[in-house]
């Protein structure tokens, strides 16, 4: 399977619900379509270079996946007929997909890498709090207090 990025502009009258239920049935058709997501970013609304459709904003949603190039012509087909869309675009990526750094909603679930950082972490502090056995008094630390 190859992996594509999917770009498309959802027309801003949308209301978040709707927006919402727009963006879930895309990936239940890429899913449906055998493709795996890798992951979706939401753009937001932003300002178009031109008009599209008569509009001048838009919302930007990036999908990236790995799918056949079957699945992405019945995608597609699907953002023609769907007046909510009002522009896409299709990119075979040869290198993978690399984040774009704007806003990112993660496909794999964030707290199972946050307890695996933790865990990371956990360890060198204990050591580093371990290795201190000299604990200041009372009056060191009333001293440099008031000296300051």
């Amino acid at each position: 399977m190859r992996t594509y990025e999917t770009i498309f502009i959802v027309h801003p009258e949308v209301t978040a619900d709707a927006y919402t239920e727009t963006l879930d049935k895309y990936k239940g058709i890429l899913n449906d379509l055998g493709a795996e997501m890798i992951a979706v970013e939401e753009w937001g609304n932003r300002k178009l270079a031109y008009l599209v459709k008569k509009q001048k904003r838009g919302s930007f949603v990036l999908f990236a996946y790995k799918g056949k190039p079957d699945g992405i012509r019945e995608l597609e087909r699907r953002f023609r007929i769907d007046e909510k869309i009002i522009k896409f675009m299709t990119v075979v990526l040869e290198d993978g997909f690399k984040p774009s750094g704007l806003v990112m909603t993660p496909v794999a679930e964030p707290a199972k890498e946050a307890a695996s950082a933790v865990a990371e972490v956990a360890p060198a502090v204990e050591a580093s709090a371990s290795d201190s056995d000299e604990k200041p008094t009372a009056d060191e630390f009333t001293a440099t207090e008031t000296e300051a």
